[in-house]
């Protein structure tokens, strides 16, 4: 058994988020049918992502391990997920990593980006990946609002009761 850390980049305009649901398509769900067709459809393979996105939500640079029943080249990997993935979803790149490795508990950070678009006239590249904002604001008001944000926060009453 060999385990793999992937990097995923995609769009999610067309997906209910990261995480398999019976609603619809997921960005793991494309990524666990690639996979399992990488080994010949031998075996179900289960992904794991260092954390989850909500539906139409696009990434860059998500991390996420699963293991394969075989040796493949780290290499090669991407290409054989890619040639069997949506256009809207990419492995980016892929490394063999020991059997302890959790791409959830070994991550070290995350990173979110919120755009707001202040044109008053909108933008046809930007479609669906940012707010667009047509009154003025007070960019000041906004930073010190803002300035409350930094630092070490506890954010526990925002977890789920059962989250570890």
């Amino acid at each position: 058994m060999a385990r793999f850390l992937i990097t995923i980049e995609y769009d999610g305009t067309d997906y209910v988020g990261w995480q398999r649901q019976d609603s619809g398509a997921s960005v793991q769900q494309c990524l666990e049918e690639a996979a399992s067709a990488v080994i010949g459809g031998r075996a179900p393979v289960t992904i794991y992502g260092a954390g989850r996105t909500d539906a139409r939500v696009h990434a860059t640079g998500q991390a996420a391990h699963f293991d394969l029943p075989t040796n493949i080249d780290a290499y090669k990997l991407p290409l054989a997920l890619n040639a069997h993935l949506p256009p809207d979803i990419r492995v980016l790149h892929a490394a063999q990593v020991g059997d302890e490795f959790h791409a959830r508990f070994d991550a070290i950070g995350r990173a979110y980006r919120y755009r707001i678009y202040t044109r008053r006239i909108s933008s046809p590249l930007l479609l669906g990946r940012v707010w667009q904002v047509t009154q003025d604001l007070d960019v000041a008001a906004m930073q010190k609002a803002a300035e409350r944000l930094l630092g070490t926060h506890d954010f526990t009453s925002f977890r789920a009761g059962q989250c570890q």
